[in-house]
């Protein structure tokens, strides 16, 4: 009799072409609950019912129309591609059925293990059916396609046809960081971060931070209002958001510190400012201090600055 070989599962590389917890984030990770409720590799919260892979989040819709390409994870054959919907979120859209995915595509890394990348930009897609593609081949660009609100890629890993989690290969039901994982060098687990920090003219709202990034307009002025602002995402309940905003000699000029978190939170936006003093703001650095208290500790800290 001759043993079965069981294949080998791909190593993989990230599928964009980022760097985590500096221009880009993971935003979720696999769902491990059987049931209704959510729960990720690591016996936390940052996933969401049945989300079957790995959502690879770049920080605002002007960094997607600058252009972020999308990687093969691995060496394979592209089986099947999607390509012409538009992007937008779906709070703006609605999409057929069958469509959440947005433009993508299918890679077979043989030995019944495949690889889905979803919400790819309109037109971007270069990879065509029967391609053969290296390990962190560019397949096109980072998009807003499907089933999305927020610009990112969306890597699902299968192996004979289910969902599995690259993190946590193998892991046992119920197991916390068990398995074992199937990235090259595996993104960390970060119990909320930083998306995006910055200052303006005026107070931002999530949809003016997710638009344009840290480069807000109008810019803050010696004249104008000066607002320090942070985008942040994964954050716990129970977690207390603060920011401080001082000015050039040291003096504090605004300071918010936010109410507890009621439950876990997959983003969240707080600012802090000022307007400007009758005869101007002088000129100078400004700088924002960002922190984030869990359990009486400091989890997060952000600092920024601007000049006037």
């Amino acid at each position: 009799m001759i043993a079965l070989m069981l294949a080998a599962a791909p190593v993989l590389q990230l599928p964009i072409a980022c760097t985590p917890g500096m221009d880009c984030a993971v935003q979720s990770l696999p769902d491990h609950d059987p049931g209704p409720g959510a729960r990720d590799y690591a016996c936390g919260d940052h996933t969401y019912d049945k989300h079957d892979g790995t959502d690879f989040r770049i920080p605002s819709m002007a960094r997607q129309r600058a252009g972020v390409n999308v990687l093969a994870a691995a060496a394979g054959t592209v089986l099947r591609v999607r390509d012409g919907m538009a992007d937008i979120s779906m709070r703006d859209a609605a999409f057929a059925a069958g469509q959440d995915c947005g433009n993508g595509l299918v890679i077979d890394h043989g030995g019944g293990w495949e690889s889905q990348y979803c919400h790819m930009a309109k037109g971007s897609v270069v990879a065509k059916p029967g391609q053969q593609v290296a390990a962190g081949a560019v397949l096109g660009k980072v998009g807003l396609s499907g089933n999305t609100e927020f610009p990112h890629v969306h890597l699902t890993v299968r192996e004979n046809g289910k969902a599995v989690d690259p993190f946590a290969y193998g892991a046992a039901a119920g197991q916390c960081r068990g398995g074992r994982s199937l990235w090259a060098a595996t993104p960390a687990y970060r119990r909320g971060e930083v998306l995006v920090a910055g200052f303006a003219a005026g107070p931002v709202t999530m949809a003016q931070a997710q638009e344009l990034g840290a480069a807000q307009q109008p810019a803050p002025g010696r004249t104008s209002p000066l607002v320090a602002f942070v985008q942040a995402i994964g954050l716990e309940g129970g977690d207390v958001q603060r920011l401080v905003v001082t000015g050039p000699d040291g003096q504090t000029l605004a300071d918010n510190r936010a109410q507890p978190l009621d439950r876990a939170k997959a983003q969240t936006i707080l600012f802090a400012g000022k307007r400007a003093p009758a005869a101007g703001w002088p000129g100078g650095r400004y700088r924002a201090r960002y922190s984030v208290i869990r359990q009486g500790k400091e989890a997060i800290m952000r600092e920024f600055e601007v000049r006037l």
